[in-house]
């Protein structure tokens, strides 16, 4: 098969929509079960790409939460510490593989933007990870192959609609890529740049040192960005990206953005977070949407007008913002990606309050000298990679 019919494009008026191979090649994909749409396509194959590569780089099972097109978290398969486990809504579940703590990590790490993902796995989708993707609302996986008591599983999701792709792990696409816009045709090499340790050895900050950990969470959070629509920033710890920045225009905005999720996966950490109780039989997506006003700067107005008590079970106490801020200081040791280099140091100071204390990004700016002082002044280690990672 080289053709394959879409039910529409990114809109239903956007008809007729296909995914197609030129002359007599093949499709590298099969639906096995559901009917993916144009974007779903769009975030599996970027997706496969991302986890693909996280796999090569680390040796460790990756997965990837994608939405519109960027992902909303990628990981490795790192096992979990009770607390994550809990966050993420797996500690009833036992131990879990590699692969399951993969998509565990990178749907927990920004539930709200993960809710109805696609999601992409680097190997053969097991027992494990299909039982916890049964729980979830998502649009559907790819992966290189699936176990057949996963599939079992994955086929009955949506009333036997749920879509799920396998795709071919060695495919190799054409040295050239090409795409439409107003009816003009652009083309350019396919971005093949592999993305290791070797573009971490320019270390520009007084603190040169960079430990094995940080070293692979920067690639992690490189690859992301590799992925991610650009203007993007990508905060990474413990194997795991932890907030994300897509799509801004100003560089200073995706490090707000990043930096804002990677402070409400560590406030969803603390033990106020961690005691709250809620009402019997409630959603998991209610659930993570009451987290998420809890830890907000708006939870005085639910308190006042009684709104509480549909989610919870008692009254919880006020977070204040003293206290978030006390248990933010707390975070370190994160490592920060840029696909383009930080024009101010005002980014440095943004990542900062978000623990980061490893930094890579290209250079190249003409305050450069600006960013590292402020850099030292944080006693943080940067290193520019003099690769830029645009993604459009």
């Amino acid at each position: 098969m080289n053709e394959l019919e879409l039910k529409y494009g990114c809109n239903p008026n956007q008809k007729p929509s296909r995914i197609y191979m030129s002359g007599e090649k093949e499709l590298p994909i099969q639906v096995l079960s559901g009917r993916p749409g144009y974007i779903n396509f769009l975030d599996a194959l970027n997706g496969w790409q991302l986890v693909k590569e996280l796999k090569e780089a680390t040796g460790l099972p990756a997965a990837a939460s994608f939405k519109h097109v960027s992902p909303a978290g990628a990981a490795v398969g790192l096992p979990l510490d009770p607390v994550l486990a809990k966050i993420y809504w797996v500690d009833d579940m036992g131990e879990l593989s590699p692969l399951a703590c993969a998509y565990a990590r990178a749907r927990g790490a920004d539930r709200m933007s993960s809710f109805g993902d696609f999601i992409a796995l680097s190997d053969i989708c097991d027992v494990d990870t299909a039982k916890i993707i049964k729980r979830e609302v998502s649009d559907g996986v790819i992966a290189p192959g699936f176990e057949p008591e996963a599939l079992a599983i994955l086929k009955a999701k949506k009333n036997g609609n749920y879509n799920v792709i396998e795709i071919d792990p060695d495919y190799k696409p054409e040295p050239l890529e090409k795409k439409q816009v107003y009816g003009i045709v652009f083309e350019q090499g396919r971005n093949e740049l592999k993305i290791n340790e070797g573009l971490l050895t320019k270390v520009v900050t007084q603190n040169k040192e960079i430990p094995d950990s940080a070293k692979r969470d920067l690639i992690i959070s490189l690859i992301t960005l590799k992925y991610t629509q650009s203007n993007s920033v990508c905060y990474a710890k413990d194997g795991q990206a932890i907030g994300i920045g897509a799509g801004q225009q100003s560089r200073v905005h995706c490090t707000r953005l990043a930096g804002n999720k990677a402070d409400n996966w560590y406030l969803r950490q603390a033990p106020q977070v961690l005691d709250l109780l809620f009402v019997d039989g409630i959603r998991r997506a209610d659930r993570d949407n009451a987290i998420d006003v809890y830890i907000g700067e708006d939870y005085m107005d639910v308190l006042a007008d009684g709104r509480w008590e549909s989610v919870f079970k008692v009254k919880p106490p006020v977070f204040t913002r003293e206290e978030k801020r006390a248990w933010l200081d707390q975070l370190s040791g994160v490592s920060l990606g840029s696909d383009a280099f930080f024009p101010f140091g005002d980014n440095v100071d943004r990542a900062f309050k978000s623990g980061v204390t490893y930094v890579a990004q290209p250079g190249g700016s003409v305050r450069d000298d600006q960013v590292i002082e402020t850099c030292d002044k944080y006693g943080m280690a940067m290193a520019f990679t003099e690769i830029r990672l645009f993604h459009h």
